[in-house]
């Protein structure tokens, strides 16, 4: 069987020249060759259609941002809605690829196999999906669903909107489960930890127009260019203005030190600068570089006390510890001079209002909740948070998965929103924690799990640790996933006794008005549109979980079939959610609108006292396993680094859209990326074949690219090195270390001409 590979991978191993600008031409050049052709009429149509953008949180709606400003759609979105204009998989599909063909399939391939346009099930014995209708598909699931409420589970994404997040877990608890993972357990449940600890609300306390008003910008462990396009235009007006900009990242992003925006001309054209300084820490140090930061201020008395003894608790104990810590110790943890900590701490510090933003690169780590924690610290050290122009801002993935995490869809939900719920259910619901996505990996492999339902996403290729996951799900009696179009995950994540998948709309596709929130606590409408896929065969989410929910729990105490109108959700979303109460008038009023509570311009923080908690955050120890302890016997020459995984720029979370790399120069996704003095070191030349050796696997044939990253560490592509990687967790929230896995690198022993296969080989 023969897969499209894409016209990328014929140039393997023919060299990508480094761009010196991030952004720019490639990017009109993607939109001119996917909007001006046959399909170009269909494509525009979605993109000029009135709803929120598909692919990260920070997206627009049409072209229009929040505050009414044009040309703001970037390739992200362009990408995300190419794939769901695919034409609808052919009805006999199925019949002709088995499951063992259909695991050839990597991420890529997958997404172009087609929109999911009828329901199917492997049933147990087959090797073949086959079509199913809707009778059976509730008949099972009715089924299913009826088993103990412990051994029922969920996992979602954010592709989704408000409506179906929120009656997904309402139909949960209903039923007694508190298992509800998500997406975010494995992103940025550390910011919501602890931001939620120090700050009493658990996002961002930015809005866009506090970006227009601050002079300077620090983004750590964030790779904006490729996952968040739109932050980019502000980054380039805040430098026009004057601004500084403080980037913290191991590897050197073109994008994050120039970058040409296609929204303005003369940037276009000429680039526009970004970075003012670019220091590029140790995986998993950045609590170390904060600490430091937090030093000089303390030292060079540029701490703000009268701000933290008006507005914070605790700031003793970390002005105290800060003090204890000696200057050779936190350089040897972040692998950064004392003159480039004193540049950074000094720009913030002259700086009249910062914004410190953050994405994985600090909450994929086995300290992430610390991490966070160093960098809100020193905000309040500086008093940049509660005054417009100030604050801290994750940044935030998919389009509505804070909107999931605000309607209830998490494993430890807000007390606040549980006495709703448990008045609106007239019943109490449990205060034990349910299962967050780890968690529920490993409560399926030990068999805890009965059956499990999937809202989008990609349980499978998401978690570290492939066959984990791959023997954890066969252990599930019943997985039923709904999704757009096919992943990987229902190739490999098949359940011991059925899976079904159900094709469902996407936002643009409803009959009828949804919304989604943005990564800044701004909540969107999505207006109805049409579907060139045939509607009795794909279904609304809203529409296959109260109509499941009917069948199980019946009228009382809720209503299901009334539930099948969003307006009547919105309803309930506006007495049950804190500061949505906006939401209840939105599909008539149609106006969007900014969550009450959450956006700090005042110093009164929505905590018990009225004042930011701190907490003191331990100097991580970080150290470099010997060789030997990673299987190194089997080759004397093996050389330790430590692995970053991290997504291609052409990539949203598990979707590939394209197979290279054009801005890292990586041909392919079987690349990694080294710096040129370890590559010297280990006797190793560009192009190099290599074999990458992690915890519980090894990739073969992976090609050597040099570029500018921290010495010690390489870089390669998710989800396709979680065939190899066992992450450490963080004991405060469960988050896998994406970011800083040991691994072996040594150089192919065999010939391999001619042997190279586009796609990754896990052995074991």
């Amino acid at each position: 069987m023969t897969f499209e590979q894409g016209s990328d991978w014929l140039a393997n191993f023919i060299e990508f020249p480094q761009p010196k600008i991030g952004g720019g031409w490639p990017v009109i050049g993607y939109w001119a060759e996917n909007t001006l052709n046959l399909d170009g009429p269909r494509l525009w149509q979605k993109l000029l259609h009135e709803h929120a953008c598909k692919s990260c949180a920070w997206g627009t709606k049409g072209f229009t941002n929040e505050l009414g400003q044009p040309l703001q759609r970037c390739m992200k979105g362009l990408e995300a809605e190419k794939g769901d204009i695919q034409a609808g998989i052919a009805a006999d599909f199925f019949a002709r690829y088995s499951i063992d063909q259909l695991q050839e399939l990597d991420s890529y391939q997958a997404e172009r196999l087609g929109r999911l346009s009828y329901p199917v099930i492997l049933r147990p014995g087959s090797h073949y999906y086959e079509p199913i209708g809707w009778e059976e598909i509730y008949h099972i699931a009715h089924q299913a669903f009826q088993r103990p409420p412990e051994r029922l589970a969920s996992y979602s994404s954010g592709r989704s909107s408000n409506e179906a997040a929120f009656t997904l877990q309402l139909m949960m608890r209903a039923l007694g489960s508190e298992n509800l993972a998500d997406c975010s357990d494995l992103c940025h449940v550390p910011s919501t930890r602890a931001l939620g600890k120090m700050f009493g609300t658990g996002t961002s306390v930015v809005e866009l127009k506090d970006l227009h008003k601050a002079d300077c910008f620090v983004l750590i462990g964030s790779n904006a260019p490729a996952n968040a396009p739109r932050l980019m235009n502000e980054l380039k007006d805040l430098r026009a203005r004057g601004g500084k900009i403080l980037i913290i990242n191991p590897v050197v992003e073109v994008g994050l030190v120039k970058f040409a925006s296609p929204a303005e001309l003369n940037s276009l054209v000429f680039g526009s600068d970004i970075s003012s300084l670019y220091l590029q820490p140790h995986p998993g140090s950045d609590a170390a570089l904060f600490l430091g930061i937090q030093k000089w201020l303390v030292e060079e008395n540029r701490v703000d006390y009268n701000y933290l003894r008006n507005h914070t608790t605790d700031w003793e104990a970390v002005v105290e510890q800060v003090k204890s810590l000696d200057w050779e110790d936190i350089v040897t943890v972040c692998g950064i001079s004392v003159a480039e900590i004193a540049a950074a701490a000094q720009m913030i510090a002259d700086a009249e209002r910062t914004i410190f933003a953050w994405a994985m690169g600090i909450t994929q780590q086995a300290n992430g909740v610390s991490n966070v924690m160093a960098v809100a610290n020193t905000a309040l050290m500086t008093g940049n948070v509660g005054k417009e122009g100030t604050g801290c801002m994750p940044v935030r993935g998919h389009s509505n998965v804070q909107g999931f995490g605000s309607m209830g869809v998490t494993a430890e939900l807000k007390e606040t929103i549980r006495q709703a719920l448990e008045k609106l259910l007239g019943r109490s619901l449990s205060r034990v924690p349910g299962y967050n996505t780890r968690k529920l990996i490993r409560a399926c492999e030990a068999g805890q799990v009965s059956s499990l339902l999937c809202l989008g996403g990609n349980l499978y290729a998401a978690n570290p640790d492939r066959e984990q996951a791959r023997r954890a799900l066969a252990n599930v009696e019943t997985i039923i996933y709904l999704s757009t179009k096919p992943n990987i995950g229902h190739f490999h994540g098949l359940a011991a006794q059925q899976t079904i998948i159900i094709p469902v709309l996407a936002r643009d596709e409803q009959t009828y008005i949804t919304t989604v929130e943005s990564g800044n606590n701004f909540v969107r409408h999505n207006q109805p549109g049409d579907t060139h896929l045939d509607r009795r065969h794909v279904i609304a989410e809203i529409q296959f979980f109260t109509h499941l929910a009917g069948l199980l729990l019946g009228k009382d105490p809720i209503d299901w079939q009334r539930m099948r109108d969003p307006e009547y959700i919105r309803q309930l979303i506006a007495t049950v959610i804190p500061g949505y109460a906006q939401i209840a008038d939105i599909g008539r009023t149609l106006k969007d609108f900014t969550i009450e509570g959450r956006i700090l311009h005042d110093s009164t923080f929505p905590t018990p006292t009225g004042k930011a908690k701190m907490f003191v955050t331990p100097l991580p120890v970080l150290t470099m396993p010997a060789p030997q302890s990673l299987g190194a016997e089997a080759n004397e020459k093996a050389k330790a680094f430590i692995l970053i995984t991290v997504r291609s720029y052409s990539q949203h979370n598990t979707v590939v859209y394209k197979p290279g790399d054009y801005y890292r120069a990586m041909p392919h996704r079987n690349c990694l990326l080294m710096n040129p003095k370890d590559a010297l070191e280990a006797g190793l030349s560009e192009h190099a074949l290599v074999v990458v050796q992690g915890a519980v696997g090894k990739l073969s044939h992976v090609e050597v690219i040099f570029g500018k990253i921290k010495s010690g560490s390489i870089l390669m592509f998710y989800p396709e090195t979680n065939a190899i990687i066992h992450p450490e967790e963080d004991p405060q929230s469960d988050i896998p270390a994406f970011k800083r896995n040991p691994v072996l690198v040594y150089a192919e022993t065999e010939a391999m001409a001619g042997a190279f296969k586009p796609g990754l080989q896990s052995q074991k």
